[in-house]
Formats: structure tokens, C-alpha cells, sequence
């Protein structure tokens, strides 16, 4: 009955304070307002009657109704808030990853390819309105899953990424990025993003880079670009085995930073570098804060006035005060 229950006139209840007052007042005056006499015993006049020990209902009933007539005063009201969301248009981003060889390196574990995945899946996860897509790209690059709101399809696709010698072994960081674009470029979203990872430098592909980062700034795509590997040598794939494994041995982590740092810049991205696990995490847990979806919350309130309640108790108790001194508690006044 009394959820979400406020007070519209709050400073009425302060008027609780004269309630001590008036009990004060009523009793130290109560001998002086009565005639009396003195005798030396009343041992004869037999105990107290019933109607004797009831009359302090009476005062009881008083100090109720003047109670429930300053919450009445104060204006009691049930607020019935309802709230409704509004979500903006969402944002599109385009994960590239990188799928060459050297992605199998173990300066993170597993290796950089799993690590990626691992934290991929819970960014992905956490954007909730927006579409996402993946693009692969190693010596050439394709859509791995075109932008969509289906985050388990998005989740599985990620899952399926592998080095799998499908496509041709390389980095091609222009046709990576191009790809991503054209995935993009006719999109309706209030925002656009490219998420690029590579481990290496762009050898591979017929598209430079500059350019593709020429198109991303022209369709207003904004790009980060995350360079992964460890600073020094590596424990990479070097060579495949007979039985079809690979043979790894240490080689130098080499990552074409000034590229992508060129390519954030011209696109209005930023540049991360994920020299571990811990760090790769914590890019994209930044990404994330930095490409918000905008939320609107708005909330409506419903006020139910509760006073006439509380005032027509006040009445009907001071009324009942009445009807017991007219009728049974008459011979006392």
C-alpha cells in the first residue's frame, strides 16, 4: 500500500513535535479542570470499573486524529515511476585479424592468435547495440562474417578462426584494411570502426595500406590499430614438419609501428601496442570506453495523492471521540 511513498508538503510533519506538548499539557492540567475533594481512605468505594479503566481511550483517539491529520496535512503520495529505454543508432565495427603464421607465436599464451580470440569474445560480448563483423586477412584477406547484430554468430565465427593455410601466408595490411572498409562504407551507423591487428609488417597484397587508410578517413571510419607481439624474439613457427606440424624456433618480433600509428592518425583512431596477455586485454577494455553507444533513459512518474485518506480517518476518529462521550463516557463530563 505505502511503496514509493513520499511527501509532497514534508515540513507539516515537523507539527509531530507539538504531540508530546499536548499530552503534557492535557495531564498536568487534568486534576485543575475536575472538582475534588479530600477524604481519609477510599478502602470503601470498591476498585475501578470498566468504564472507569476504558475513559483514556478517548484522549487516545484525540492524539490519533490530530496524528493522521498532519500526515494528511503533509500530504502523502504513492509515485508510480515507470522508465523507458531509447537507444541511438548503434555503432559498426569491423574486427581485421591477422591469420599469418607468425600469429601462432607463444609470447602470448597460448599464442597470440588464441589470446586474441579469448579477448575478442568478451569485447564483442559487452556491445550489446551494436553490429559487429570479422574480416581475416593474412597474404590476401576476405569477410569472415559480414557486420550483424547476432553476437553467437559473431562468437562462432571467431571461434572457427585458425591458421589454416587456406589463404596465402603474408601480412597484408592494405588488403586487410580495405576489406574492412568496403564491409562499412555504405553503412547507416552514427559511428563507424575498424579494429586492426597485426603481428608484423605489410609484405603481401596489392593495396597499399596509405591508401586503404585514404578510403577509411574518406567514409568517416574511424580506425585503432593494435600491434601484437612481445618486444625482442619470439618463440614463432619457422618451418613445417614432415607430419605437417610446425617447427618453431626464436625469432625477432618486428612490427611495422610507424605504420600503424600513420594509420590511427589519418583516421582518427589510436595506435596500441599488446606486448602480453594483460595488456592485450586492457586495449580492448579501452576501445571499449572509448566508442560508446549513446543510451537515453527516461522516466515517468505517476502520483497517486494519498492526504484524503489520512484526513478522513483524522474526521471519523474525532467523530468516534465524540460518540463515546455523548453516549457511554457521558457521566463523566
Amino acid at each position: 500500500m505505502f511503496k514509493n511513498l513520499t511527501f509532497y508538503s514534508p515540513e507539516f510533519l515537523w507539527l509531530f513535535i507539538l504531540l508530546p506538548v499536548l499530552f503534557f499539557l492535557n495531564y498536568y492540567f487534568k486534576d485543575k479542570k475536575n472538582s475534588s475533594f479530600k477524604i481519609s481512605s477510599i478502602s470503601g468505594f470498591g476498585y475501578k470499573t470498566l468504564k472507569i479503566k476504558l475513559y483514556p481511550i478517548l484522549d487516545i483517539l484525540r492524539y490519533l486524529a490530530i496524528a493522521f491529520l498532519i500526515v494528511g496535512l503533509a500530504r502523502p503520495q504513492e509515485i508510480d515511476v515507470s522508465t523507458q529505454i531509447k537507444t541511438s543508432k548503434g555503432i559498426d565495427i569491423v574486427i581485421a585479424v591477422d591469420v599469418s603464421s607468425s600469429m601462432l607465436a607463444q609470447d602470448l599464451k597460448p599464442n597470440r592468435l588464441d589470446a586474441l580470440k579469448l579477448v575478442a569474445k568478451e569485447f564483442i560480448n559487452d556491445r550489446l547495440n551494436d553490429r559487429i563483423g570479422l574480416v581475416v586477412y593474412a597474404g590476401e584477406s576476405y569477410t569472415k562474417t559480414p557486420v550483424t547484430s547476432d553476437k553467437g554468430v559473431i562468437v562462432n565465427s571467431l571461434n572457427e578462426i585458425n591458421f589454416d593455410g587456406v589463404i596465402e601466408d603474408g601480412t597484408a595490411i592494405g588488403m586487410g584494411l580495405a576489406t574492412s572498409v568496403n564491409r562499412l562504407k555504405d553503412s547507416k551507423a552514427k559511428s563507424k570502426v575498424i579494429i586492426l591487428l597485426t603481428d608484423g609488417v605489410n609484405n603481401s597484397g596489392f593495396i597499399d595500406p596509405k591508401t586503404a587508410a585514404d578510403l577509411a578517413s574518406s567514409f568517416g571510419i574511424k580506425t585503432y590499430t593494435i600491434g601484437l607481439g612481445s618486444n625482442g624474439n619470439a618463440l614463432a613457427p619457422i618451418a613445417i614438419n614432415p607430419n605437417g606440424t610446425f617447427r618453431y624456433g626464436l625469432t625477432k618480433v618486428e612490427i611495422d609501428e610507424e605504420l600503424l600509428k600513420s594509420i590511427a592518425n589519418e583516421t582518427g583512431g589510436l595506435y596500441f601496442r599488446a606486448t602480453d596477455n594483460e595488456r592485450l586485454k586492457n586495449i580492448y577494455e579501452e576501445i571499449n570506453k572509448l566508442e560508446k553507444t549513446e543510451v537515453e533513459e527516461f522516466k515517468y512518474s505517476n502520483a497517486e495523492e494519498m492526504y484524503r485518506r489520512f484526513v478522513l480517518i483524522s474526521f471519523l476518529l474525532v467523530f468516534l471521540e465524540w460518540a463515546l462521550r455523548s453516549t457511554i463516557f457521558k457521566s463523566f463530563l
